[in-house]
């Protein structure tokens, strides 16, 4: 179906496709000067020593995992409503997540039964801020230091939201960022690594690319052919014209986000009224960037359910989503980590209830008020 108002629409500008013409014009279409070049703008950007450009969130939060040397007999805690390459970077290295329950409010990770999840084989943390709000990090950042343990944050939906005052990326041993075409920014596909870890910068740009000691850009730049191979690695590399786009991306990034934000606070002036419908909290000392804007659908005082609703507005044209089906429902988790039985009882309750609505930086107020009154239509 052809949406009429689309769940996401990216925002690329004259300037995005001027920037993307220009590399493409560039005799290094990949590994070269303009990677380097939003790597160094993005950590200063989030106020860290070293930022790392990969082709996905997902190798980042893989070669997480193997900077922080986890595998076969290890665990990493992660929030179970979240997506999957959360957990599957634990799965990638031979560890177990092991999946902890989300606050009801922000639906982030509950430090608490976070905490009561840690065990002797507990390696890491990861941390997923979830819909562009940051987590409780004074409190996650204290129990791992009390228990010795690293903090991986998954920043995929965080990107420019703050915690008193302190980028999301910026908290943990490392962090990890995602361009996928509906986030902050966009570089198609793409991921970035942020840490302050020397040591661990080096080994996260070595595993990017295969391993090698030099890229064919530093070979050449060093006048020298010579690699070598040190590690077992990837080619998790993000090309020059990804990188283009990824900084002319980050120049408007606060306008970017302003955008979001001003859509949110309308959404939230036009639906807060309407009885059944929970809108977004934003708790204290942070800032929510709206990579998702997720109501409740409380079926007992609105009158139908969250897929209900879901039909009735694609029936529309209206694009919904649902963020996230809890991973420990999931087949795959079910069947290898024997999930069969477990109850995670807040993010099982809230699954049946969430519903994430249209939202990007160039929505009108005309499409929101279409969506409200959809929504408002639909109460019984």
């Amino acid at each position: 179906m052809k949406y009429e108002i689309p769940f996401f629409k990216p925002w690329i500008t004259e300037e995005d496709k001027r920037a993307v013409l220009e590399a493409l014009d560039s005799r290094w279409l990949t590994g070269g000067p303009s990677t380097k070049k939003f790597e160094n703008a993005f950590a200063q950007y989030i106020g860290t020593n070293y930022a790392v450009a990969v082709n996905s969130c997902t190798a980042a939060l893989h070669l997480a995992m193997r900077a922080l040397n986890i595998g076969p007999g290890d665990e990493v805690i992660a929030p179970v409503f979240t997506f999957a390459a959360t957990a599957n970077a634990a799965l990638f290295v031979g560890a177990k997540p092991v999946f902890a329950d989300i606050n009801e409010r922000t639906f982030n990770i509950s430090p608490k039964d976070m905490e009561e999840k840690i065990t002797k084989k507990t390696r890491a943390i990861i941390v997923v801020h979830y819909g562009g709000q940051p987590c409780d990090m004074k409190e996650i950042m204290d129990i791992a230091e009390r228990h010795s343990i690293k903090v991986v944050e998954d920043c995929a939906h965080s990107l420019s939201a703050t915690y008193q005052g302190k980028q999301t990326g910026s908290f943990g041993v490392i962090g990890c960022f995602s361009f996928y075409p509906t986030k902050v920014i966009t570089t198609l596909e793409g991921g970035m690594v942020t840490t302050n870890d020397k040591n661990i910068a080096e080994r996260i740009q070595i595993l990017r690319e295969h391993g090698m000691t030099r890229g064919a850009f530093t070979r050449e730049k060093e006048a020298t052919w010579y690699y070598d191979v040190r590690d077992l690695g990837y080619n998790y590399r993000l090309n020059e014209i990804q990188a283009a786009l990824g900084i002319s991306q980050l120049k408007r990034i606060e306008k970017i986000n302003s955008r979001r934000i001003k859509a949110a606070k309308y959404y939230t002036e036009k639906l807060s009224n309407i009885e059944g419908i929970g809108t977004p909290c934003e708790a204290g000392n942070r800032t929510h960037v709206y990579h998702l804007y997720v109501i409740r659908v409380l079926k007992e005082k609105f009158g139908i359910d969250r897929d209900e609703l879901f039909k009735k507005l694609a029936s529309k044209g209206i694009g919904t989503s649902v963020h996230y089906t809890p991973l420990h429902l999931l087949t795959l988790y079910k069947e290898k980590l024997g999930y069969k039985n477990q109850e995670i009882p807040v993010a099982e309750r809230l699954y049946k209830e969430v519903l994430s609505l249209p939202l990007f930086p160039t929505i009108s107020k005309a499409q929101i008020n279409d969506v409200a009154q959809e929504i408002k239509k639909n109460k019984r």
